[in-house]
């Protein structure tokens, strides 16, 4: 096995760090120096050769819970207060205790099935309680949430975060196609979702370049 696409995986997580997550500049050094200790570490003690170990879970970095709040917030205009339910859950989100919050954001979803929000809100949270897998559960609440209207860029942008946290970038790329396609002209998220995009189809090109050679 060649080294390439370790190496890959490792320059598009920090684009993905930077670029998408918004990791502020200050914290770049140690994220470089992170993804350098963890390659080197690979180089002394790893197999590239050998198949993964049955049950092996790879570990998740520490998801920041406000910046999640904030980022499904950026969906919705400023007039379209969440409820009672989905406030209580911002809470929990925030300190990172997703299982709390995703039985609150489940609550709103009960009492209201047309709240959007709130199912995807609940996405996120079962999403980050299984540690970013994508679980059927909240690819459900994802799918609920297009559906109550499919103008509305947040469950299209978060499931693609999702599949590319999974590394299927490519599924991320059409998402938010999708996501635009369908945006209306006014819709405040539609400028930064395109410059994502934008930034990870520069990405997805230079990953194919460098695999063609």
């Amino acid at each position: 096995m060649s080294w390439l696409p370790v190496i890959l995986l490792a320059a598009l997580t920090f684009a993905v760090a930077v670029f998408l997550i918004k990791v502020r500049k200050a914290g770049w050094t140690l994220l470089a120096a992170t993804l350098l200790f963890g390659l080197t570490g690979y180089a002394l003690q790893g197999s590239p050769g050998q198949p993964a170990a049955p049950g092996a879970a790879s570990q998740q970095e520490a998801v920041d819970g406000e910046l999640l709040v904030t980022a499904r917030r950026e969906y919705f205009t400023e007039p379209q207060l969440p409820s009672r339910w989905i406030i209580t859950g911002d809470g929990f989100a925030r300190r990172g205790d997703f299982s709390q919050a995703a039985a609150f954001y489940r609550n709103a979803t009960e009492e209201n099935p047309r709240d959007l929000e709130a199912w995807l809100a609940l996405g996120i949270a079962l999403v980050e309680h299984a540690e970013g897998n994508l679980t059927p559960a909240a690819l459900y609440a994802f799918e609920r949430a297009q559906q109550i209207d499919g103008t509305n860029g947040g469950a299209r942008y978060f499931l693609g975060m999702s599949w590319l946290r999974a590394g299927q970038a490519g599924r991320t790329a059409q998402l938010w196609r999708e996501a635009l396609a369908n945006a209306p002209e006014g819709a405040e998220w539609r400028e930064s979702l395109a410059l994502r995009l934008m930034r990870l189809e520069r990405l997805l090109e230079a990953s194919s370049s460098q695999s063609a050679q």
